[in-house]
């Protein structure tokens, strides 16, 4: 990361995430959803609500009922971040059926022409608007074939009907094609090892809540942060964490590290050191205006995660924020 003022204080307050109580994480947290097939998203959803007893829940990409695999489950304050996870990237395993026999070679060298951009037109059955799109093929390989079924695993943007991707290998190979069965073994950074069965989750809440045991349903639980690995990151100096609590935008003042290249416009994460998240934002400028210049506003905040007063407030006499954010907040 690049270092914008090596003078910072040492940031000796706040809670790294790995060292948050289950309650805590239950308030802000993710837990990655083994999706049986058969039921909706929104159902399982709900059993898991009743299962870890929280009131705030959302899950992250709807998968259809027959479809099983990984569904991000957003807990408390994370709910809020459901449309970071929306938006992260996919994997799936998918079995393919060809309606008439073709050779394997045929169908990998038909398969390496979907890797990369390719037009996409959403099923009948849907629950988006059926206009042509476009995504991102970034991987396509197949696992096995055996007469006309084809195992094979693709990763994607979010978004991509795998469905309209085996009809479309299908015209292409001049036999059709149509999508048996599907499983997600990936969204953003939560994979298949990591996934927890609505069972198992519910077993785990009943040993912690009953005999005090919390490693099973501490090892399920994620903190809210591992949702935005994927965005790029400023670290906020402590002196200016409080601030940025209280709804002011972040100056290039209170700024002691960020990442390389980050362009105007882009959404941010803004950290403390102990790698916690205190707010997402858009840039106003990019990271090499930010480095070249001593003021003005770097990100224009939009939403706000960590409580107020969880870091001292010392805004009042610190320079990171511009004086009149200071004056409007008093």
């Amino acid at each position: 990361m690049l270092v914008k003022d090596p003078n910072t204080l040492p940031d000796k307050w706040g809670k790294r995430p790995s060292d948050r109580s289950l309650g805590e994480l239950l308030n802000a947290g993710v837990i990655a959803l083994d999706k049986p097939s058969g039921p909706t998203s929104h159902q399982v959803t709900a059993w898991a609500r009743n299962a870890l007893h929280v009131e705030s829940i959302s899950h992250g990409g709807t998968l259809d009922p027959y479809v099983s695999g990984v569904l991000p489950l957003c807990l408390g304050k994370a709910v809020r971040l459901t449309d970071v996870v929306l938006s992260s990237d996919k994997e799936y395993i998918c079995l393919m059926r060809l309606h008439k026999d073709i050779g394997k070679e045929k169908v990998e060298k038909v398969m390496e022409k979907f890797v990369g951009k390719i037009y996409q037109m959403p099923p009948v059955r849907s629950a988006v608007k059926r206009q042509l799109r476009i995504r991102t093929i970034n991987e396509l390989e197949i696992i096995e074939a055996e007469g006309r079924e084809i195992l094979f695993r693709v990763s994607c943007d979010a978004g991509t009907y795998v469905r309209s991707l085996c009809v479309d290998i299908g015209e292409a190979l001049g036999c059709g094609a149509n999508m048996v069965e599907l499983r997600r073994t990936r969204s953003g950074m939560m994979a298949e090892r990591d996934a927890a069965t609505l069972q198992d989750m519910t077993d785990a809440y009943v040993f912690w809540q009953q005999m005090g045991r919390e490693k099973w349903l501490r090892s399920m639980l994620m903190p809210m942060e591992v949702l935005v690995e994927p965005l790029p990151k400023i670290i906020v100096k402590p002196t200016a964490v409080d601030a940025v609590c209280h709804g002011a935008d972040l100056t290039v003042k209170g700024i002691h590290m960020l990442d390389e290249d980050i362009r105007k416009n882009a959404l941010v994460a803004l950290m403390t050191a102990r790698g916690e998240l205190i707010a997402i934002g858009k840039m106003i400028m990019s990271s090499q205006k930010i480095m070249s210049l001593d003021q003005g506003k770097a990100v224009d905040v939009e939403r706000v995660f960590m409580d107020r007063g969880h870091y001292p407030k010392m805004w009042r006499f610190s320079t990171d924020i511009e004086e009149m954010q200071t004056e409007l907040l008093l």
